[in-house]
């Protein structure tokens, strides 16, 4: 017993010398750790902006680039490198901003998907367009390229029986649909306002958050539904146009 409590107790010199060795890699890393942060700290803040340029998801990459704002001003203003610096606290609050908007549109778009089946979530991306009076939007067979909603005046289908009035948005089944063909002409019976978001538009909101696609095919199938039932229950096939009827 004796002989095997001295023999446990015994390292060979090798193995001391490993652990040596171990050590003091360890002590050497902890002190280049010590006496290179600031440069460490460049390093990080070039790997998180690196990492920006392959995230395909928006929200991810806002915050992402703002960590790596953080971490470059860190570093620049113990460098005292001035024009990075400059450059990264002028995108810290844009970053914000962005990312800001981006959790709001998703939360508007799911809030409306769920709920009042509204598309005012979606202004803030939309461009302004001016039609006279008897101006034609689009006609019958015109591909379909955006989706519209009424800001002020008029508009009638000429192959249906269906006024569109202020607030309500339309176009935006043909959009979705896979011939994206227009199916009637709709003409301005008045001066005529109009929003209107490209089909590009939303296929880049799309790509920059899949949620916000995902909350738009939800709120798109109700109001689809809700065209149907209106549709069956006045006997007028005014959904192929409007998205927004009053059953």
């Amino acid at each position: 017993m004796a002989h095997n409590a001295r023999f446990s107790l015994t390292l060979p010199i090798s193995s001391l010398e490993q652990a040596a060795f171990v050590m003091n890699n360890w002590v050497e890393l902890l002190g280049y750790l010590t006496n290179n942060r600031v440069e460490l700290l460049g390093y990080l803040a070039v790997s998180l902006m690196f990492s920006t340029f392959y995230m395909k998801n928006m929200i991810p990459l806002r915050i992402v680039g703002i960590i790596s704002n953080i971490v470059f001003i860190a570093y620049t203003s113990q460098q005292h490198i001035i024009p990075v610096f400059i450059l990264h606290t002028a995108l810290l609050p844009m970053n914000c901003y962005r990312l800001a908007q981006m959790l709001r549109l998703i939360k508007q778009v799911r809030k409306a998907s769920e709920g009042d089946m509204s598309f005012e979530f979606m202004i803030p991306h939309m461009s302004k367009e001016f039609f006279q009076q008897g101006d034609i939007v689009f006609r019958k067979g015109d591909r379909a390229e955006k989706i519209y909603l009424l800001q002020s005046g008029a508009l009638s289908a000429d192959e249906l029986d269906v006024a569109i009035k202020p607030g309500e948005i339309f176009g935006e089944m043909g959009v979705f649909a896979s011939e994206q063909v227009r199916l009637a002409t709709l003409r301005c019976k008045t001066n005529v306002e109009l929003l209107s978001m490209t089909d590009k538009q939303i296929r880049q909101l799309y790509y920059q958050n899949p949620d916000f696609g995902f909350y738009l095919i939800q709120l798109l199938l109700k109001r689809f539904s809700q065209n149907e039932a209106c549709a069956a229950t006045e006997g007028s096939g005014g959904g192929a146009i409007r998205s927004e009827n009053s059953c």
